[in-house]
């Protein structure tokens, strides 16, 4: 029997341990719960709260279920997690190495708040450091924590006196953890933006005792709408829009920006920004960067590829700065202010002087860009200061270069653009990569319409021109930053229409200026010489001063024949085409004369008709009938009248009424209360609204067709006169008009008018711009 006795003892035994264990992880868990709540201000500083724990001291497995840490003396939770697992090497306490084997974190929700660069996990940092200096040297505590791991965490970033509000969700991290006496950590992580779409992945290894990191990452279509809360501490109003993608590979150190060595490449996406949702200042489909080698302490920008592709950029002038100004502050000035507080910490500035620090060495560095192109560029310049709205732009531009590289000497970039609405440019520089005093550049501008600079002719002295091509030719050659330049410009048959007389605009003589600057062949031609040097350069104007002298000596001679020519030509234009004056119904004496002649040949040939393609200047229409009309309401609600009341000394009296009257604007301003409208036509548009304006565009065109028709009607050829579709393109004269056609018989006064046309451009002072010169009329 002594052996079932030693067995039933065994049992009891271990029965009692197992008990025993039982009893203490029973007890033991609640106690731990208990003694870190109750103790958890005065270790931590914080208040800690869980909802329960498992505590195995046996196999040193800890865990703490829906742990809540909260905020320094706030009932506001920092940081929260669903189960926080460790476990504990227990063997390895024995002989004084602390080791936690495993720490997995399950669902983190933490917050990061961060004011004048004091962040909310300051004061923990604080409570575990020390500033006593040990009197003697102890041994290293032997602590290792090994394979960490966050599972699906979530961590918000805010700054409320910028204001930020960002986070990321998805957080999962891996890391083989850190020996006590190894000074590498590497992590893997992969985690998604949590504001809109995109994800970032990769590898982090890092020396915690000199800084030093290498860095593997990848992203993924990453949202980049965190950039708009930092724009906001620094402009007025503005949205913005990006997408990051990227795969670069780097390594540094965090105590110095510039020792970065990188590779790989970066794009940013469907980038824009500008006044609203809908309308930009800037943006580009993409930016791609492929590096080789960025390494700036080693003065090294080696590029596969910088490619920039569909960036538009729009520039406004309004009354009161511009659009950038408006965004930004007076001269930056915004812009300026938020560098200058050295309390606040903002993304964009940051990022900017870091770029900034990386370029300034560039020329001086090693560098290459094997390829280098800005694809379809649209750049627009719009001038609202004016008596009416001024436009042009650069669109499609294309830049492309060769290899840029240090090691040679030269490098060839071309610059080829149209110009919107008339015109092409095309740009040829040959550069010198070690310097920017040594370079050659050809340029040359062509079929450009005088008339569509209008609006500052018209605002600085009163007479707009309906004719007119620019040609413009240059050729700089600059070394060590002496100018050595010729500028040939050309003018070819400008022509001044009837002055516009209103209060918005100045007077300038310029029938007599022309009569001066014009040659022979109805032509402004003048060499503009530049010397001098990049700082200081001198335009030579003794050749013009000779033309001009040489003009006023010829012309009086030549008066009768610039007449002759001048009727010639009005007799092939009016007979090809009806102009139509901004706004305006009624046509002039000399139109009425050719418009009879027009119908009389229609009558007096039966098998003759005439087709007409009405070219309406939709937007100047419209832009026109905007101002008319909004004076027009300000002008009866000044005066107390009615609509009804309203007489055609009043309409001349709101034609001649400056838009930019001082009661007009007063009054336009206390009635349109919004500010993000800067220009006039905004301001008006609101004013009146745009229906009123769709309604008397729609009159206007009617009202034409009707006055045209009614010299056929009587004859009994209306019959013959087909409209077109109307094409609503800008006109090259600057004004509306209605292209005549002929079918089956041409007139024989205009076809002896051609045949002039062509007899006087062979003629000496004319021949030589033959090929500037269209053709009138093809048979």
């Amino acid at each position: 029997m002594p052996g079932r006795r030693g067995k039933k003892i065994f049992l009891i035994i271990i029965g009692s341990v197992a008990l025993l264990v039982a009893l203490v992880i029973i007890f033991i868990s609640p106690l731990t719960k208990y003694y870190i709540e109750k103790n958890d201000v005065k270790f931590t500083g914080r208040e800690i709260k869980m909802d329960w724990a498992y505590v195995n001291p046996f196999t040193g497995y800890i865990h703490l279920d829906g742990l809540k840490i909260y905020e320094f003396k706030s009932d506001s939770i920092f940081l929260s997690i669903d189960g926080l697992s460790l476990n504990f090497t227990v063997y390895k306490i024995l002989s004084k190495n602390y080791e936690i084997s495993s720490l997995v974190l399950e669902k983190p929700n933490g917050k990061i708040i961060e004011i004048n660069k004091i962040f909310n996990f300051f004061d923990i940092i604080e409570k575990f450091s020390t500033n006593d200096k040990p009197k003697k040297p102890k041994e290293p505590l032997h602590f290792n924590i090994l394979n960490i791991k966050i599972v699906e965490g979530l961590f918000y970033y805010s700054n409320p006196i910028m204001p930020i509000g960002y986070y990321i969700k998805n957080v999962n991290i891996e890391s083989s953890g850190k020996f006590w006496n190894r000074d590498v950590m590497n992590f893997v992580f992969a985690f998604k933006s949590g504001i809109g779409s995109g994800k970032m992945n990769g590898k982090f290894i890092i020396n915690t005792k000199n800084l030093n990191y290498n860095l593997a990452v990848k992203a993924d279509t990453f949202d980049l709408k965190i950039i708009e809360q930092y724009l906001k501490a620094f402009t007025q109003y503005g949205k913005f829009r990006a997408f990051l993608n990227a795969d670069i590979n780097a390594s540094g150190n965090f105590k110095d920006a510039e020792q970065l060595s990188a590779k790989g490449q970066i794009a940013i996406n469907d980038f824009h920004f500008g006044r609203t949702d809908k309308e930009d200042y800037a943006s580009f489909k993409q930016l791609k960067i492929e590096m080789i080698e960025l390494n700036p302490k080693k003065k090294k920008y080696i590029f596969d590829s910088v490619i920039l592709a569909n960036p538009y950029f729009k520039y406004e002038r309004y009354d009161s700065l511009d659009n950038i100004q408006q965004i930004f502050g007076a001269n930056g000035n915004n812009v300026k202010a938020e560098n200058a507080n050295s309390d606040k910490f903002n993304l964009i500035l940051e990022i900017a002087k870091y770029v900034s620090n990386l370029a300034q060495n560039f020329l001086q560095s090693d560098y290459k860009v094997n390829k280098f192109a800005i694809y379809d560029a649209n750049i627009q310049y719009i001038d609202y200061t004016l008596r009416e709205k001024f436009s042009i732009g650069l669109n499609p531009l294309t830049i492309k270069a060769d290899s840029v590289n240090k090691s040679r000497n030269w490098v060839d970039m071309k610059i080829t653009s149209g110009i919107v609405p008339f015109g092409n440019l095309s740009v040829t520089l040959h550069l010198n990569p070690r310097t920017k005093d040594d370079f050659e550049i050809h340029f040359l501008i062509q079929e450009v319409s005088a008339p569509m600079f209008n609006p500052y002719l018209v605002t600085y002295t009163s007479f707009p021109l309906n004719r007119g091509n620019i040609e413009l030719q240059s050729y700089w050659k600059v070394q060590n930053g002496k100018i050595k330049s010729t500028n040939h410009l050309i003018l070819l048959d400008p022509r001044l229409t009837k002055k516009i007389k209103n209060k918005d605009t100045k007077w300038v003589p310029m029938p007599l200026i022309m009569a001066f600057v014009r040659e022979y062949g109805n032509v402004i031609d003048y060499e503009i010489p530049i010397t001098g040097d990049l700082k200081d350069p001198h335009f030579k104007i003794r050749d013009i001063i000779f033309d001009l002298l040489k003009n006023i000596l010829i012309k009086p001679p030549s008066t009768p024949y610039r007449m002759d020519v001048k009727n010639i030509e009005s007799k092939v234009e009016k007979s090809l085409t009806i102009t139509w004056p901004t706004r305006q119904i009624k046509m002039t004496k000399m139109q009425i004369r050719f418009v009879e002649k027009m119908a009389k040949f229609l009558k007096e040939t039966p098998d003759a008709s005439i087709s007409i393609y009405p070219n309406v200047y939709v937007e100047k229409e419209k832009e026109y009938i905007l101002f008319y009309e909004a004076k027009k309401k300000y002008f009866l609600i000044s005066h107390n009248k009615k609509w009804s009341d309203y007489t055609g000394n009043d309409s001349l009296a709101v034609e001649k009424m400056s838009i930019r009257d001082a009661g007009f604007i007063k009054y336009l301003n206390s009635m349109v209360k919004d500010k993000l409208l800067f220009t006039i036509q905004q301001k008006c548009s609101k004013f009146i609204g745009t229906d009123l304006v769709t309604k008397r565009y729609h009159q206007l065109i009617k009202n034409r067709k009707n006055e045209f028709l009614a010299f056929f009607k009587n004859d009994g050829t209306t019959n013959r006169i087909k409209f077109q579709n109307t094409e609503t393109s800008v006109p090259f004269s600057g004004f509306s008009y209605y292209e005549i056609k002929y079918k089956g018989v041409v007139p024989k006064y205009l076809k002896d008018a051609n045949e002039d046309i062509e007899q006087i451009n062979e003629e000496k002072s004319r021949k030589k711009y033959k090929f500037f010169r269209k053709p009138w009329f093809k048979f």
